[in-house]
Formats: structure tokens, sequence, C-alpha cells
């Protein structure tokens, strides 16, 4: 159903307007964001954290995002130590539109098993599909880009919001976009003609010269019976799966399905078990995002997001923090009462907790997981 201040937002003749009466979100919230140890951790990953320095966890930023959109037709799918966690952070969630994995799998397992849920409510349902710990700005340009994404998801399409690079990052997947669709109400929709993988530095380079490349941001919106219908086709055993435990959904049979079957689901990301085969069918489609967009995927990107106020300062996070920074740069981020003292040091990182302290440099922020990695072989797995 459509909410009244969603309804009212909608200038009259809106050609998105049936459309998003037909738009249901989804939220996957997963993963531990191991580049963010020890603030980071299985039982409180990233999007549970305020990042950004605006008082608000990433989960419930992107909430807020999307409920212009789509009102309370909201839905998250998280691991289940998770639940009270995020049931505090989004308090309007319904009980129906909470589904908690027994284990962490991939993304086409999350968004395929959402996908199966809506379409047995109604099999019309136009699903979006966003990611909980992406930060994003400003909102107006995304929820234009989302917009339009639905507009073209309802002639029949899986649709991808890309961002416009600004660099020729080596770091994240591309889009190659084709020729224009022509659609009414989402004039700047194209085909997609491939996904590519993370590229070298030299190839990154050339994608940005031709203008035709996008960032693959993982954001898909379409219609819950075509993204089934690829998913059926390209990882049958997963289609059956979530449409097994789809049709005990809500049913006192629920948990037992769900217990039995979600174990031997295949692992796959959605990128490999819909977006590509149904991109090679000709399905697929792009709205380009003019909005800057960070996945928050180490301590440099907090450091990126939340500039020192001076140069040659350092960034300090943290409602406990107390920081002494002489000459030096960086970002702290503490969850004690613990006074760390700066001197002399340079693009520093620190991150205080009551039990793992970390020490590194932005430079050096992505391999903080190979330090998770290490502490999980020796053991050490009470602090992860």
């Amino acid at each position: 159903m459509t909410s009244a201040d969603e309804t009212q937002q909608r200038p009259a003749g809106d050609p998105a307007g049936p459309a998003l009466d037909r738009f249901y979100t989804v939220i996957p919230a997963g993963g531990v964001g191991t580049r963010l140890w020890p603030l980071s951790r299985a039982s409180a990953p990233k999007f549970l954290h305020d990042l950004t320095g605006s008082g608000t966890t990433l989960i419930r930023s992107t909430y807020e995002r999307l409920a212009p959109l789509t009102g309370e037709k909201v839905m998250v799918v998280t691991g289940d130590p998770h639940r009270d966690a995020v049931c505090a952070q989004l308090p309007e969630l319904d009980e129906a539109d909470l589904v908690l994995e027994p284990s962490p799998k991939d993304s086409a397992a999350a968004i395929g098993l959402a996908a199966a849920i809506l379409h047995r409510r109604d099999p019309e349902i136009i699903m979006g599909s966003f990611a909980a710990d992406q930060v994003i700005a400003p909102v107006e340009a995304f929820q234009s880009a989302a917009r339009e994404a639905v507009v073209t998801a309802a002639t029949g399409r899986i649709v991808t919001i890309g961002i416009s690079p600004t660099h020729p990052s080596t770091g994240f997947g591309y889009i190659r976009r084709g020729q224009a669709l022509g659609v009414e109400g989402a004039p700047s929709a194209h085909q997609v003609v491939e996904f590519v993988e993370k590229p070298g530095e030299e190839t990154a380079r050339e994608y940005l010269d031709t203008g035709d490349y996008l960032w693959n941001a993982g954001m898909f919106v379409a219609p819950v019976g075509l993204l089934l219908q690829h998913l059926a086709a390209a990882q049958p055993e997963l289609h059956a799966g979530v449409v097994e435990i789809a049709e005990a959904w809500g049913t006192e049979r629920q948990q037992e399905v769900m217990e039995r079957v979600w174990p031997d689901l295949p692992k796959t990301a959605i990128d490999y078990a819909v977006a590509e085969p149904a991109a090679d069918a000709g399905d697929v489609a792009v709205i380009p995002g003019h909005f800057t967009w960070d996945d928050v995927g180490d301590f440099a990107a907090i450091a990126r997001l939340n500039p020192a106020k001076e140069q040659d300062a350092m960034t300090v996070l943290g409602e406990k923090a107390r920081v002494y920074s002489d000459q030096s740069s960086g970002v702290v981020v503490s969850d004690t009462r613990r006074v760390v003292a700066l001197i002399g040091v340079e693009d520093i990182v620190v991150v205080d907790t009551e039990d793992a302290l970390l020490v590194t440099t932005t430079d050096h922020a992505q391999s903080v997981k190979q330090a998770v990695e290490a502490l999980r072989e020796k053991g050490d797995s009470d602090v992860l």
C-alpha cells in the first residue's frame, strides 16, 4: 500500500507514480566489514555503526534515504544475531519484513529469498535491493536515479544504478552501457552491454576515457518475477531452495524449512547468479547515478568521509574520544575513555576499543583484513 505522506510527495501526473506503487525496498544487511576491525565485528558489523560522524548508523541512513520512495514497504535481510540491533535501529520495520539468515551467505541467497517472499505476496512487485552499508549524497540525486530505475524496471528489465566514476579505481567492478532505451520517465536509461570485473589501473583509465563505463555499486531494481526467472535459469538449485523457504514463510513450518534448506544453498553473488546472465540475454538496463557513493571499505574511507577541519589535523570519531594531536594527521576512532596522544606522525589510523587496539596508516588500511584472518587462525576469535 502507498502511504499518504508518500502520495503527497508525488507531483500530479508523475509518470513514476504507478511503478512506485509497486515498489518494495530490500536492504541486505550482511558482511562483517573485516577491514574495519576492531570497530566492526561479527557481533557489531559496520552497518550498525555511525561512520560518518552524522549521529546516524549506516543502516538507519539507508532506510531514511529510501522511505520517501517506498514508505513502509521495506524488507531487511540480516543475520539472526543482529535481530535486536536492527529492530532498535528500524522500529518502523514490520515483523513480517525482517528476514533472518541462520548463517552468513552471499548476496544471491539473501536477495533471492527476499524476491521469492515478495513474489508470493504479489507477483507484480518491483523490488529494489540497496545495501545497508553505503554512504550516498546528495540524497535527492540518489532518489531521482532510483525513480528512473523503478520506471525502467516496470518495462520488464532488471535495472542497476551505476556510479559515475571519479577516478580510475581498480577496487570496483564496472558496467559498460550501450544505447539509450528511450523509456518515458527515465531519460537516462541505457542498455547494459556487459559487467566487467575489477580491472588493472591501465584498463581502468581506458574505461574512464571512453565515458561508457560506470562503477558497479550492487544496486538492483527488478520485477520479482523476472529476477526469479533469471535465478532459476542460472542457479536452479538456489532458486528451488529460496522458493521452498518462501512457500513456508509466515506459516508454522517457516523455522523448520529455513533451518533445513538454508545451509545447503549455493553461496554466490547476485552479480554472477542474475545480473551477468541477464545482461547477456539483453534484459539489463542501467541508470547513471550522479551522486557521491562510498561503501566505507576501510579506515582510509572513514578519513575521506570525515575530513579534518584543518590541514595536518586529526579526524576524531567517538563520543568518548580523548585525543591529543601535535604535528600529526590521520584518523582516530575511539570507543574508550583512554587518552590517545599522537606526536609527529602522518596519515595514521588508530582504532581503540576495550579489548583491541589497531595502529596502521591510511595507505595500509586494506591490509587490516589480513590481520583479522591471522588472528582467526591463531584462535583469537574472541576479539573478532
